[in-house]
């Protein structure tokens, strides 16, 4: 019965291991993720995704296929940044507690973070230490059907997902603690540090945004994370907002791997086209290949106009006008602000991804200096080679 799940969980044994839907509906669709009312199946999820290439790769080879080679090299030859391997769970019990509360092992189901077109994300306590975690839960079945290419199911996303959060371990990144995968049941869940929220404009700024400071704050978080992946070859490929989680000292951190993709070397060549239309970088809607590092860049400056402002550089009310703002129109930059600020979101949000900022010129930009100075880095454990 469980012939293509048992597939699943032998891949897992072995170290665990897009495209946006184009279903024309409201505005809010090109900003946020597809709802699955389904229990317990996003931070912490992801979008409905419809290939959009004509079904060949080319001389290109499958980026999902490639990126689990090298995710399964890189864990294989101890090249993995985390200190403690995220746990693996191959029996998991269902049950309750005494007052009647859902248990997953020996964590204690509270309350429905969120959910997206794969999964439910739910908050649960563990019994043993006490502490929050965030669960992400999939049914195995379900993943099997999902197309997400010609050859490839959502199953492959999330092996995929699993295995790059498997490398990381940087303080502005999510943590993946617990994989739990039973071959003799449907379910799948993924334990992830628990964020306590996310952040929204607050109107408080002088154009309607977040302040000033605390924009340059959650920047520098936002920097420091994209830093670490792309010097690992990882490209995220879908940040905003809703992926950007905050800690209750005010530390964001970059969540939902679902779409992002490794690569082996500097060539980060994609052609399916991740993540949220709004935050769609104006290469990526020319149907050939683009550089991922550039796109991800892109939705950096998306989503810094979005902190600075409250609303989008580049939206319309349907497919075709939100594709016309983000290759065509101009970027408006409403009132008076801060010239630094202005001069960083022109360099950022260049459409020629040749001219763009790039990251190391970023983080030397007079406006995300200020007066804190240059970011922090962070020297990494396969950096060390002590891995």
């Amino acid at each position: 019965m469980f012939s293509k799940i048992d597939s699943f969980s032998r891949f897992m044994g072995m170290g665990c291991s897009s495209c946006f839907g184009f279903r024309v509906q409201s505005q809010d669709h090109f900003l946020s993720d597809y709802d699955q009312s389904d229990d317990e199946g996003g931070e912490y999820d992801d979008c409905e995704r419809t290939d959009m290439t004509n079904g060949s790769y080319g001389e290109l080879q499958s980026p999902t296929k490639r990126s689990e080679q090298i995710i399964l090299f890189r864990i294989q030859t101890g090249k993995v940044c985390r200190e403690i391997p995220v746990k693996e769970t191959h029996l998991v019990v269902r049950s309750e507690d005494d007052n009647g509360n859902k248990m997953v092992k020996e964590y204690v189901r509270e309350f429905k973070i969120g959910s997206g077109s794969y999964a439910k994300v739910v908050l649960y306590r563990s019994s043993i230490d006490g502490k929050r975690y965030a669960i992400k839960a999939f049914h195995k079945s379900y993943l099997l059907k999902q197309q997400v290419a010609p050859s490839e199911t959502a199953m492959s996303d999330v092996l995929r997902e699993v295995l790059i959060m498997k490398m990381l371990d940087h303080p502005n990144i999510v943590s993946l603690i617990e994989v739990m995968d039973d071959p003799n049941t449907d379910h799948f869940y993924m334990v992830l540090e628990y964020v306590e929220g996310k952040w929204a404009p607050e109107g408080s700024g002088a154009s309607g945004g977040l302040e000033e400071t605390t924009v340059r704050k959650y920047l520098r978080d936002i920097v420091a994370g994209l830093i670490y992946l792309h010097a690992h070859n990882v490209v995220h490929g879908d940040i905003k907002p809703d992926n950007l989680l905050v800690t209750g000292s005010g530390v964001v951190k970059i969540a939902d791997f679902s779409v992002s993709q490794v690569f082996e070397d500097e060539n980060d060549e994609l052609r399916r086209s991740p993540g949220t239309p709004v935050f769609t970088a104006p290469e990526c809607w020319s149907g050939v290949t683009y550089h991922g590092k550039a796109a991800d860049t892109w939705a950096l400056g998306v989503t810094l106009y979005y902190m600075v402002f409250g609303k989008y550089p580049f939206t319309g009310d349907t497919m075709l006008e939100t594709y016309d703002e983000i290759v065509n129109n101009p970027m408006i930059i409403p009132g008076e602000i801060n010239s630094q600020l202005k001069n960083l979101l022109e360099g950022i949000l260049c459409k020629d991804p040749q001219y763009r900022l790039t990251l190391s010129a970023i983080v030397e930009h007079p406006w995300v200096l200020g007066e804190e100075g240059p970011i922090p880095q962070h020297v990494c454990r396969c950096k060390l080679n002590i891995c």
